[in-house]
């Protein structure tokens, strides 16, 4: 699992998202861990499968409300799917959870 997980890891640092995917998709049918599920929701943001990527980090913040990569990555996929005003709360909240200056600045482009 581990290894699957290193490996998919490396693809997406690569700029190959959907080569991600394929990896991790024995790893969700039978592991989905928070870490494997979050992953995934990133492959999916950045091979523009903005629908799946909501879909999966709505399930990821309702497990872990306060996790605010979760949150900022939601919202850039709110934000990416032309969704702005969506985007603001979970900008908001990953800005107020972590001191972050991406998510300050996310915050102030939606604002």
């Amino acid at each position: 699992m581990r290894e699957n997980y290193r490996w998919a890891e490396s693809l997406l640092a690569q700029g190959d998202p959907l080569g991600a995917l394929q990896v991790l998709a024995p790893l969700l049918s039978t592991d989905a861990t928070f870490s494997v599920r979050l992953l995934a929701a990133r492959a999916y943001y950045h091979s523009a499968q903005l629908g799946r990527a909501e879909t999966l980090l709505t399930e990821l913040i309702e497990s872990d409300p306060t996790d605010h990569y979760t949150r900022f990555l939601l919202g850039r996929t709110l934000e990416r799917a032309g969704r702005r005003p969506e985007s603001v709360r979970h900008f908001r909240l990953a800005a107020a959870l972590s001191a972050s200056p991406d998510y300050v600045e996310a915050l102030a482009r939606v604002c």
